[in-house]
C-alpha cells in the first residue's frame, strides 16, 4: 500500500507545484473573459468556480478513469506510474492549455484553437476529427447505460417496455437532445455538481473500503513487471488503455465549455489542472482496487480478467459491493448509469459548438441550434440503434475511440507548445509530453489489431512498431523546433502578424 499512498501524494503535490509552474508559464491576467464579454445566456454564462470545477470533472471523467484504470490494472501496479506521472506532466498540462487557449481565443472550440497555432490545414483536420470523436463518445455513453439499465431491471424481474434497450436508448437520446439544445446553466449547471460529488464519493468509499475489508494493495517495487494475462505489452497498449486517468484528448473538447464560463483567467488552474489531478486520483484508486481485490494466478491478473469479461459495468458494481456494501450498491447505480450519460450529453454539446464555430452559426438563435442538434443527434441515434440491432459493434466503436482519443491529445499538446514558442516562453512543458504522446499514438497505430494491425504483417509486430514510434516522435520534435525557431527573433506583434 506504500506505493499507492506515495503515488497519491505525488499527484496532490504535483498540483500545487508543477501545476503552479504551468500556470506561471502561461501567466493568466485580469483581462475580460469571454463569459463576461459575450455572455449570450446560452453557452457563455458566468458560473461560480466550485461549480465550474465539479462540472469540468464530470465532463472529462464520466466513467473514463474507472473503466480505463481497471483495464489498466491488468498490467499490475506498474499502471500506478503512468497514472501518476501522466497526470502531472501530460494530462494536467494538456487540460490547462486546452482550456486557457480556448479562453484566450474567445471560447473557441479545440479545432479552431489548434488551427490558430498549427495552421489552416490542421484546423480542417481537427474539425472533422473532433466531430467524429465526439459523436462516437456520445454514442458509446448512450448505448452503455441503456444496456446496463435493462440488465439491472431484468434482474429485478421487470419486463415489457422498460426491459427494452431500444426504449432506454430512445429516452437517453431524447435527454441528450434537450441538454445539447438549451442553455448550459439550465441542466448541466444544476445537476452536474451533484453527480460530480457522487463520483468523488465513490472513489473515497473504495479507497477507505479496501483496507477496511482486508484487501492488500500490491506494492509496485515488488511487482515491477507486466502482469497482463494475455501477455499484452505495456508499451504502448497500457498508455492507450488508461486514457482519461492520465491524459485524454476528449478533455480538450470539453475544456472550451468551461472556458466560456470563467469569470477570471486565474480560475484556470483550479478548474482545468485541478480537475485533471482529481481524475488522476480517482483513476489511481480504481486501479488499486483492480490490483487488490482479484486473485492472481502465476503472478498474472487472471481474477481481474475474469470479472472484466462479464462487462466493465459488472466489474464496477462488484468493486463497490465488496468495498462499501449496501451503500456501494447505490453509488454504483448512480456511477455506472449517471456518469456516462453526463459525459455523453456534453460530447454532443461540444460537437454542436465545434460545428457552429466551423460554420460561423450564431448559437443564440434557437433555429441555428436546431440545425446542428438534429443531424448530430441523428448520426448518434443511427450508431446507437445500429449497435442495438446488431449491425454495428459497440466494441469496434470504442476501440477506434481509444486510439483517436490519444492522437487528439498529441495534437493539442503540440498546439500548446507552439503557443508557448510564439510567446517565447518555456515550450518544453508542452513539447516533451507532446513528443511522448507522438511515440505512444504512432506505435499503437502500427501494430494494434484495429489499425494497421488489420494487416497480418503489422499485427503485434513490435520489431516494426517500436522503431517507427521512436522515429515518428523524433521527427515531430524536429519539425516543431525548425518551425518555431523563427519566433525567437520576432517581437510579439510580428509573431502574431506572421501567424495570421
Amino acid at each position: 500500500m506504500i506505493s499507492f499512498i506515495l503515488c497519491l501524494l505525488l499527484i496532490v503535490i504535483g498540483y500545487f507545484t508543477y501545476g503552479k509552474v504551468v500556470e506561471s508559464t502561461f501567466a493568466p491576467d485580469d483581462r475580460e473573459t469571454p463569459a463576461v464579454a459575450i455572455n449570450d445566456g446560452v453557452d457563455f454564462v458566468v458560473m461560480p468556480q466550485w461549480k465550474l470545477f465539479l462540472i469540468q470533472l464530470l465532463n472529462i471523467a464520466g466513467l473514463g478513469p474507472i473503466f480505463g484504470a481497471m483495464q489498466g490494472a491488468l498490467w499490475g501496479p506498474v499502471v500506478f506510474l503512468w497514472i501518476t506521472f501522466g497526470t502531472i506532466f501530460a494530462g494536467g498540462v494538456h487540460d490547462y492549455f486546452s482550456g486557457m487557449l480556448s479562453e484566450r481565443n474567445r471560447g473557441a472550440s479545440i479545432s479552431e484553437v489548434t488551427g490558430t497555432y498549427l495552421g489552416p490545414a490542421m484546423k480542417n483536420v481537427m474539425r472533422i476529427f473532433s466531430v467524429i470523436l465526439l459523436i462516437m463518445v456520445g454514442t458509446v455513453f448512450a448505448v452503455g447505460p441503456a444496456g446496463l439499465l435493462v440488465k439491472l431491471l431484468s434482474e429485478k424481474g421487470v419486463s415489457g417496455a422498460l426491459a427494452s434497450t431500444t426504449v432506454w436508448l430512445t429516452i437517453i437520446l431524447a435527454y441528450y437532445f434537450i441538454a445539447t439544445f438549451i442553455s448550459i446553466d439550465k441542466i448541466i449547471g444544476k445537476i452536474y455538481p451533484v453527480f460530480g460529488i457522487c463520483l468523488i464519493l465513490m472513489a473515497v468509499g473504495v479507497a477507505v473500503g479496501l483496507p477496511m475489508n482486508g484487501y492488500h494493495i500490491p506494492e509496485l517495487f515488488e511487482n515491477f513487471r507486466s502482469m497482463h494475462p494475455a501477455g499484452t505489452p505495456v508499451w504502448s497498449f497500457m498508455f492507450i488503455t488508461v486514457a482519461c486517468g492520465a491524459i485524454s484528448g476528449f478533455h480538450a473538447t470539453q475544456s472550451p465549455l468551461m472556458a466560456r464560463c470563467l469569470k477570471s483567467e486565474k480560475q484556470g488552474r483550479f478548474v482545468f489542472y485541478g480537475a485533471m489531478a482529481s481524475e488522476g486520483v480517482i483513476a489511481l484508486v480504481w486501479a488499486a482496487a483492480g490490483c487488490a481485490i482479484y486473485e492472481k494466478t502465476g503472478g498474472l491478473s487472471t481474477g481481474l480478467q475474469e470479472i472484466l469479461a462479464g462487462g466493465q459495468s459488472a466489474a464496477i458494481y462488484d468493486v463497490c459491493v465488496k468495498t462499501m456494501g449496501p451503500v456501494g450498491v447505490i453509488l454504483a447505480m448512480l456511477g455506472v448509469v449517471a456518469c456516462p450519460i453526463t459525459s455523453g450529453d456534453t460530447a454532443f454539446r461540444s460537437a454542436r459548438l465545434t460545428l457552429s464555430d466551423w460554420m460561423k452559426l450564431d448559437q443564440t438563435s434557437w433555429q441555428n441550434r436546431l440545425k446542428l442538434c438534429i443531424p448530430v443527434l441523428g448520426i448518434g441515434a443511427f450508431l446507437g440503434y445500429g449497435n442495438t440491432l446488431g449491425f454495428l459493434s459497440y466494441q469496434v466503436i470504442w476501440r477506434y475511440f481509444s486510439w483517436s482519443n490519444q492522437t487528439l491529445a498529441m495534437i493539442v499538446l503540440w498546439a500548446g507548445a507552439t503557443y508557448l514558442a510564439q510567446e517565447r516562453k518555456n515550450y518544453w512543458i508542452g513539447a516533451l509530453p507532446a513528443t511522448f504522446m507522438s511515440a505512444v499514438s504512432s506505435t499503437y497505430f502500427v501494430m494494434a489489431p484495429e489499425c494497421l494491425g488489420l494487416i497480418p504483417f503489422f499485427k503485434n509486430n513490435y520489431e516494426v512498431a517500436y522503431p517507427f514510434g521512436i522515429v515518428f516522435a523524433v521527427a515531430m520534435l524536429v519539425i516543431f523546433m525548425v518551425k518555431t525557431r523563427k519566433y525567437a527573433h520576432m517581437d510579439s506583434t510580428a509573431v502574431h502578424h506572421a501567424h495570421a
